[in-house]
């Protein structure tokens, strides 16, 4: 199987490559490092390398492979095995973890993000049902590292059950507590987390680290633990198969698969296509990309959906972007795929321009689209096209 790791999977530069066309590879080795703000990248099979462009590093794997990997160098504390094992959040855009955890100023409290902030996704929830005992250890790692007092585990109500027993399992840990979230798109938002726990409204463009607080996704978390205990670089990752796939139309979690492996093995592990069947999603439905039977699997893969076909014959159609929904170029791309003759774009009267990006200044509350609703009808559009803040 030919393993694509591409080489920007991570806020910052794509990373360089420091192996060459020929050169065989084992599982854990380094093949490319940061240029700058980035992350190291390591192979996650063995293999030989068969091409290098500017953008990935091509793998044909061998056809055994082992669980086993080449451990990093022994580092100098936990920040270095951080980084060493080119950790980078696992759950939204791969900002660097070391680079994160060393800018929280005055540490106040630790928040393992387990919301799933996207519906259909499964697999951190999984992985706190079958090793709550490694967020437990990550969760203590961090405080030690940063020296806050407090540290919490957040998800949504829906997900009480595993609550409890994460509850029962720190019922004698004086630091660590738990924590439920409406079951609401987007509950999982940074923003939306600290104005939810700490009752603090930080400004668009304002991260949590600059009021003391650290959050970081559960399967971060857990890839914290392998890189200090294990020395294992980030080389598999947790993600959810789900939609138009035979074997799994609400969500499957699929732990621990290799970085670089085409998203299409898993939909054929899922019993292949569900007919009709639509685009194929990279992400979550709110936030994802459309993507190709042969996209790889990254750092910051967490879900691959397949979609209905798009229902078709609009003429006029209008979009309302929102940061809590679907982009602004992501739902154009959909009316387009809708048939639509015409676009009008609109923007949430909530967005704000935040260094050249526009944001929401209250993500997860709506203020109410009348007005642009009635101003679409006007221009004569037949159908309006959004996101939402429900699941």
């Amino acid at each position: 199987m030919k393993i694509h790791y591409l080489l920007q999977q991570h806020v910052g530069a794509p990373a360089i490559a420091v192996v060459s066309c020929g050169d065989r590879v084992s599982r854990g080795q380094l093949l490319a490092e940061p240029n700058v703000l980035g992350a190291n990248i390591h192979a996650s099979v063995s293999g030989t390398v068969e091409n290098i462009t500017g953008e990935s590093i091509v793998v044909a794997g061998e056809e055994r492979q082992s669980n086993s990997f080449i451990p990093f160098d022994e580092p100098s504390d936990y920040f270095e095995a951080i980084r060493e094992a080119g950790i980078v959040g696992a759950g939204g855009a791969g900002f660097p973890t070391a680079v994160k955890i060393k800018s929280l100023k005055n540490p106040k409290i630790i928040i393992a993000n387990g919301t799933e902030c996207e519906p259909m996704l499964q697999h951190n929830i999984k992985f706190m049902q079958t090793r709550p005992d490694v967020l437990i250890r990550g969760l203590k790692y961090l405080q030690e590292m940063t020296g806050a007092p407090i540290a919490l585990i957040v998800l949504k109500e829906k997900n009480k059950a595993v609550a409890r027993d994460l509850l029962n399992l720190c019922s004698q840990e004086k630091r660590i507590r738990i924590k439920l979230l409406p079951d609401r798109y987007p509950a999982g938002d940074e923003r939306v987390i600290v104005r939810e726990l700490v009752g603090l409204e930080l400004a668009p463009g304002e991260l949590p680290t600059e009021s003391g607080l650290l959050i970081q996704n559960v399967e971060t978390i857990k890839r914290i633990v392998e890189a200090i205990e294990l020395r294992k670089p980030f080389i598999d990752k947790d993600i959810t198969v789900a939609g138009r796939v035979k074997d799994t139309p609400k969500g499957k979690p699929y732990m621990d698969v290799p970085l670089g492996t085409p998203i299409g093995h898993f939909i054929e592990a899922s019993g292949g296509f569900e007919e009709p069947h639509g685009e194929i999603i990279i992400g979550g439905p709110f936030t994802g990309k459309t993507a190709t039977f042969s996209s790889p699997i990254t750092k910051t893969t967490g879900g691959i959906m397949v979609g209905m076909p798009f229902p078709g014959g609009r003429k006029k159609m209008g979009v309302l972007a929102c940061e809590c929904g679907a982009q602004e170029e992501r739902l154009q791309d959909i009316a387009r795929e809708m048939g639509a003759e015409e676009i009008i774009t609109a923007k949430c009267k909530r967005m704000e321009e935040v260094n050249g990006r526009f944001r929401c200044n209250k993500p997860g509350i709506c203020p109410g689209q009348a007005e642009t609703v009635m101003e679409f009808k006007k221009k004569g559009v037949d159908a309006l096209l959004t996101g939402s803040c429900d699941e």
